[in-house]
């Protein structure tokens, strides 16, 4: 029942919007903090 009401009622599904955009912001915030450390580890290192 609780499976049926998260995704056919609009508060359900304005939850489940908000879970999933709240993973792929997490997904891009770690692969920005990742690309950016590397860079500057690359520029510490004289490279």
């Amino acid at each position: 029942m609780a499976w049926k009401e998260l995704f056919t009622t609009d508060i359900g599904l304005l939850s489940v919007f908000t879970i999933g955009f709240i993973i792929v912001m997490a997904a891009y915030l770690v692969n920005f903090a990742k690309r950016h450390m590397a860079e500057d580890e690359k520029k510490a290192k004289g490279g």
